[in-house]
């Protein structure tokens, strides 16, 4: 007989013959407490559900039971499958009540619903017997009354039965472990209450108390009353944060704007300041350059004057005969021709004007005129070395004009002494004479006509410097105030 399965393994079960053999008086025995005891549940909540309702005021759903079971009579509906799916519906059969046998309907007298008629008449004692008998042994009956036993069982506690040997030995040792930990509470519960009451204050101490849980109330007002204050404080804090962020943000915005004009003005000052250097480099060269210019005097390098030997030499051209040393005529026209050239740019130079004498310089072939009143003579400052009268007509004539330009050395040697009185010429000049020898060709040795030329440019040289520096001076820029 496998009809059962255990609610937790699933494992199939059989019915004990104790069960099996359960008369309808003994089920109705072992039963009837416990449905009496649902009964007195379900009317004591009805009680108090309508005192609720009565004391609210207003209509409050119906309380429902924490396990609730339909017991009722067994039905057989067939399934797929080797067993039967068993249904349980309620009627008045599966009353508790027991009838008396003489009210019970035989076996063989049965409705169409399959239920047994009640008949008032009086059934045999051997019918009944066998009747009985009949009625147990039939194998629904065993299970109809078997399964309202566990449905009674387990609508009274948390188990669904029923279970086999092995499952009721795990939920029995779980149950004592549980046991074991509900009495360790209890034990706690106990000791506790104990305590409690062996700790009773007094009236003085309760009132102490009372005191200081007034004292702490209103400690805690005031601190409430604090840290509202101080949440007001930090809500303000926070709207000033939030303010102070989007400003930073502002700012970072802008900070970043201003590095970027920064940079292109970096980069904008960095190519100035090259162009800058550059032109102060330029700067610092020209006026270097300037400075050299403004040095060097242009008449030092136009009028060079040096000496080759007994001659005195001006741009390289010799002045002066020896019979030792043969110098064309032509190479001393020429010299004559620039010291007249050096004696009128260094006057008109200094604004000088010359007494007496006005300079004609052309060269090799430049002359002296002489300035008598209305007359005007004229001097070639240039020699021949034709023969005869002419060159001695020639000679005379050359000669006045040599002594024409020492006049003209002397006069403008007279202007630079004055105007330094810390300079003073190496040579003297009287008439036709510098440094004690005649600067005339004629009737005069050539060595010592030589060396009279070359006195005189010396002079001459003496004069170029003393002019380079009235030049250079008056030349210099005046400085800025």
């Amino acid at each position: 007989m496998q009809a059962f399965h255990c609610n937790r393994c699933g494992q199939s079960l059989r019915i004990d013959d104790s069960l099996a053999d359960l008369d309808d008086a003994t089920a109705d025995m072992l039963m009837a407490p416990l449905l009496a005891e649902e009964q007195y549940q379900k009317q004591n909540r009805k009680t108090k559900s309508n005192t609720l309702q009565i004391q609210d005021g207003s209509q409050s759903n119906n309380l429902k039971p924490l396990h609730h079971r339909v017991i009722g009579t067994q039905q057989t509906q067939p399934r797929s499958g080797k067993h039967s799916r068993e249904i349980f519906n309620g009627g008045p059969s599966d009353s508790f009540v027991v009838l008396s046998r003489s009210q019970a309907t035989p076996p063989n007298q049965t409705s169409t619903s399959g239920q047994p008629l009640l008949q008032p008449q009086t059934v045999p004692a051997t019918d009944e017997k066998q009747w009985q008998t009949q009625r147990n042994n039939n194998l629904t009956h065993r299970l109809r009354v078997a399964k309202r036993l566990f449905d009674l069982m387990s609508s009274k506690s948390s188990v669904d039965h029923p279970m086999c040997h092995e499952c009721t030995d795990m939920l029995l040792e779980s149950l004592e472990k549980q046991l074991e930990d509900v009495g360790r509470e209890r034990d706690y519960y106990i000791d506790f209450l104990k305590k409690v009451k062996d700790g009773k204050v007094s009236q003085d101490e309760e009132k102490e108390l009372v005191k200081q849980v007034k004292d702490l109330v209103v400690q805690e007002e005031k601190v409430t009353d604090l840290l509202k204050e101080e949440e007001d404080k930090r809500d303000a804090l926070a709207k000033q944060l939030a303010a102070m962020e989007e400003e930073m943000k502002e700012l970072n915005k802008r900070d970043e704007a201003f590095w970027e004009k920064s940079n292109s003005y970096q980069l904008k000052l960095q190519s100035f300041q090259n162009q800058r250097d550059s032109i102060n480099l330029k700067y610092d060269h020209d006026v270097k350059q300037y400075e050299r210019l403004q040095k060097t005097v242009v008449y030092n390098d136009a009028f060079s004057i040096s000496h080759d030997g007994p001659f005195g030499t001006i741009n390289g051209f010799r002045l002066g005969r020896l019979g030792s040393h043969s110098v064309e005529w032509a190479e001393v026209n020429a010299a004559w021709g620039q010291t007249l050239l050096l004696l009128y740019t260094v006057a008109n130079k200094l604004k000088f004007q010359f007494q007496t004498y006005r300079l004609v310089p052309m060269g090799s072939f430049s002359r002296v005129e002489k300035i008598d009143g209305d007359s005007v003579l004229s001097y070639e400052l240039y020699g021949s070395g034709d023969f005869g009268i002419n060159r001695m007509f020639l000679n005379r004539r050359f000669d006045h004009a040599m002594v024409a330009i020492l006049n003209c050395l002397k006069q403008l040697t007279d202007f630079a002494e004055e105007r330094d009185k810390s300079l003073r010429l190496p040579y003297r000049i009287n008439k036709d004479k510098i440094g004690e020898l005649s600067i005339r060709l004629q009737f005069n040795q050539e060595e010592l006509w030589t060396k009279a030329l070359k006195y005189m440019l010396t002079n001459m040289k003496w004069i170029l410097a003393f002019a380079s520096r009235t030049i250079v001076t008056a030349d210099a820029p005046t400085p800025s105030t």
